[in-house]
């Protein structure tokens, strides 16, 4: 079984290519080798104005969810079951995050994604054993925090990724995110602004995409961001993981 989806990066650092001229920069690689790999089409800034580069490169990822590596949809994800509401899940693999870290490495896919889907113990562990296997080339989000965003740096991760900690209370949270550049550098933050549909506009969510941020993407706040984050992850919520 494969599963895709599509996310959106963008990389402070890939600004030379297009400055040098190089306006299509195109790589493929055959995802149906691996069922987590993912599509990313990059987004670089220039003159504090978007630039869409014509270009398609894979990033593989590992979403952890109680331990096991799975393919959700993402809306459906729930802290409470009180609402009724069940989890989907299109896919749950019998390897580990381990096994799975070792063949992108063995194929030389860098930047891939371990994401903590609730970072209970089993996921902590399964996510940490992931960096291990490949250290430099991953990247780890999920409750990461002041606190122990520089563990997953030590355990092997090229880069941590946050949202709820930076987006707290509904808010953007400008002195911890201040907090985690002077940790760990801007150059090993990775900033999700995953969003959902609100007014007619697109608001960051938080919270395994449970609550409504009053921060909505556009190019300004995008390129106020760009100040403080290496790259930028963004899912699309409401059609996360599905068919």
């Amino acid at each position: 079984m494969r599963s895709s989806s599509l996310h959106g990066t963008s990389s402070i650092r890939e600004l030379s290519s297009i400055s040098h001229g190089r306006n299509f920069k195109s790589s493929f690689y055959d995802s149906s080798k691996h069922p987590f790999a993912r599509a990313i089409p990059s987004l670089s800034f220039k003159s504090c104005h978007f630039c869409v580069r014509c270009a398609v490169s894979f990033r593989p990822c590992i979403d952890i969810h109680k331990g096991k590596v799975k393919q959700i949809v993402g809306s459906t994800l729930r802290d409470s079951k009180e609402d009724g509401s069940t989890l989907v899940t299109n896919f749950e693999s019998d390897k580990s995050a381990a096994e799975f870290a070792n063949l992108y490495k063995k194929d030389g896919l860098k930047g891939g994604h371990v994401i903590m889907l609730g970072a209970d113990p089993l996921s902590q562990a399964a996510a940490i054993e992931a960096l291990r296997a490949y250290p430099g080339g991953l990247q780890v989000g999920g409750g990461i925090n002041l606190d122990n965003c520089l563990s997953y740096i030590d355990e092997g991760a090229s880069h941590v990724i946050v949202t709820s900690y930076v987006f707290n209370n509904g808010q953007m949270d400008l002195e911890r995110l201040k907090g985690l550049v002077n940790v760990i550098g801007k150059q090993r933050l990775v900033l999700d602004l995953s969003c959902r549909k609100k007014e007619d506009k697109y608001a960051i969510v938080t919270d395994r995409w449970q609550k409504f941020t009053d921060v909505y993407l556009d190019e300004e706040v995008l390129t106020f961001l760009a100040r403080f984050a290496d790259e930028f992850l963004v899912h699309g919520v409401d059609v996360e993981g599905k068919k």
